[in-house]
């Protein structure tokens, strides 16, 4: 008996049912997420309208959903991306942390404008929460630039078939 044989023999569960369980996942988990940036984008419309006074406090509910709804189709875009192309993609995961990010900021430097007679310590904590989403934005950005430069670097696998085809 080969070795490839006596391999196989010791699976539980076939590969190739694990690969469609997979897919299915997949497939179900994209419709989901679907379905929920839909049912946020229909509260969110019904939010704008429902919100008194809609100038300053609705527009900024309004930009939060947004950026809410466009962090799900990032995810979702994600979930295709790993069906399509089997692997995960490192900018689309930096990619949707920068939008968070930058949601939160948003929203802190909003609700800062809008509040008066904030304490000191609530005005350091939201001055505090601004300086640290800063930073993971900075920070974020600067993983996409690197993960950027690193697809256009040559391997060392690419650099040594270059050397042969030149010998």
């Amino acid at each position: 008996m080969s070795k490839q044989s006596d391999e196989q023999h010791k699976l539980i569960v076939p590969g190739l049912w694990v690969e469609r369980i997979e897919e299915v996942f997949h497939i179900v988990l994209g419709v989901f997420l679907l379905a929920i940036a839909a049912a946020a984008l229909y509260f969110s419309v019904v939010r704008v309208f429902e919100t008194n006074p809609f100038f300053p406090t609705g527009m900024i509910q309004a930009i939060n959903d947004i950026l809410f709804i466009i962090i799900i189709l990032e995810i979702l875009r994600t979930v295709v991306a790993r069906y399509t192309d089997g692997v995960f993609q490192l900018q689309n995961f930096l990619i949707i942390g920068v939008i968070a990010a930058v949601r939160h900021i948003l929203t802190v430097g909003a609700s800062m404008t809008l509040a008066y007679g904030k304490t000191q310590a609530e005005f350091d904590r939201a001055i505090v929460e601004l300086g640290v989403s800063s930073a993971i934005v900075v920070a974020l950005v600067f993983a996409i630039f690197l993960s950027k430069a690193s697809n256009t670097f040559p391997t060392a696998n690419s650099k040594r078939s270059k050397s042969v085809e030149a010998n």
